[in-house]
């Protein structure tokens, strides 16, 4: 009896030893909790952390308490936590809305008077044969319909000569084949004089002309047509006509070309930039650099599908009377007044350009955000906004302001 009240003795007393023992270790393990929630850190640096009131090893002021407590951030996207400090401006400054106008679009270009190739006429040869004679001495002579220009001798010419004057001695009854033998000479370009001639005096013709059916000036055959379209070029002036007296020509063979220089065109160039707006029908008011006083008006009559060479622009045509005797080469300025359209527009000056990107600064609660936009033209201190504004955006009026000369903005990957 007494052996098993010793035994329950010794239980009941390890059983209260080990109560007191966890009692003390709950409360040890309260304490070092409670110590270690407690942090103390820097204002300066806070990346240091220590566990016990004193001074920052860095800058040595005074550790402050460090809030361990977690704090709740509602409506925060994370877009603006990770948004780059070059992508937003905190300022204040005027700002301006987009707005839709219908207005006419005036677009100042430059040009060339160059001649128009539709009063451009060729002097050919209608038989082979022989220059005999040449009345045209010089390049850019002018000329008149129907002066004579030039004598050739012809073996084809003579052979038709003495058919006809054989028929006219032998079988003049045949009036069929002495009016074949007259159209033959007619059409290898003996004119209506001298073939009247031949039926008079029965004698051949050894020289035979060579009229001019257009009026203008004589440019060289052999002239390349980049000095036919523009004009007198050095080179050009000082040579010799290619076409000379005793020289053999092939039937064909163009021997003159003749330019009316009355009639013009100017060719504008036109800007990529601007191309989208200009038509075929728009308004041109051109001053030429030679008389600025003279005001010449016209319209767009046609635009070339291409582009010339060594050109980035495309050029537009304006035809004209050139009463005033404008030197072909000759440059003009030219202003465009093209057709209204309705467009969105902003102030230039809310417009900046970054090179390859334009951007503007809308407006935000807290400040101006950098926003990428796409341009049109330019015009009237006004610029066409394709994309990336609305009407009802508004945006600083002054872009320049919002950056120095050692700022650098990008635009977001959108």
């Amino acid at each position: 009896m007494k052996k098993i009240f010793w035994i329950y003795l010794i239980m009941l007393i390890g059983i209260f030893s080990l109560m007191i023992s966890c009692n003390g270790s709950d409360n040890k393990a309260a304490k070092t909790s409670s110590a270690a929630k407690q942090l103390y850190t820097c204002s300066m640096h806070p990346q240091i952390l220590e566990d016990h009131p004193g001074n920052c090893p860095i800058c040595s002021m005074k550790l402050i308490k460090k809030n361990a407590k977690a704090v709740s951030v509602k409506n925060i996207k994370l877009e603006s936590l990770l948004k780059p400090t070059n992508e937003f401006v905190v300022a204040s400054l005027p700002v301006i809305t987009p707005v839709r106008e219908n207005i006419k679009i005036p677009v100042n270009v430059y040009g060339t008077i160059e001649a128009d190739t539709r009063a451009t006429g060729s002097i050919s040869a209608n038989v082979s044969g022989r220059i005999e004679k040449l009345y045209v001495r010089y390049r850019f002579q002018k000329v008149k319909k129907g002066q004579k220009i030039a004598e050739i001798y012809s073996p084809e010419l003579l052979t038709a000569q003495e058919n006809l004057i054989f028929l006219l001695r032998n079988d003049a009854q045949n009036t069929s084949f002495v009016t074949a033998a007259k159209q033959k000479l007619l059409l290898l370009g003996m004119g209506s004089s001298e073939l009247n001639k031949i039926i008079s005096t029965k004698k051949p013709l050894y020289k035979v002309s060579i009229y001019s059916n257009y009026s203008g000036q004589v440019y060289d055959a052999a002239m390349n047509n980049a000095t036919q379209n523009n004009g007198m070029q050095n080179s050009a002036v000082t040579q010799e006509l290619s076409i000379k007296e005793g020289m053999y020509i092939n039937k064909g063979q163009t021997l003159f070309m003749i330019m009316n220089n009355n009639r013009a065109w100017v060719a504008l160039q036109i800007f990529p930039n601007q191309q989208s707006i200009i038509n075929k029908g728009d308004a041109v008011e051109i001053t030429p650099e030679t008389d600025p006083s003279i005001k010449l008006q016209g319209t767009v009559d046609f635009i070339e599908p291409f582009f010339r060479a060594n050109s980035k622009t495309l050029t537009a045509r304006v035809y004209l009377r050139n009463t005033n005797s404008l030197i072909i080469g000759s440059q003009v300025t030219a202003k465009i007044v093209t057709n209204s359209k309705m467009r969105t527009w902003l102030q230039q000056s809310a417009v900046l350009s970054l090179g390859r990107n334009d951007v503007a600064f809308i407006k935000s609660p807290s400040g101006f955000r950098v926003h990428k936009i796409s341009t049109g033209v330019r015009a009237d201190n006004k610029v066409e906004i394709l994309t990336g504004l609305e009407v009802t955006d508004s945006v600083a009026a002054n872009a320049h302001y919002l950056i120095d000369s050692e700022g650098f903005i990008q635009t977001g990957s959108k």
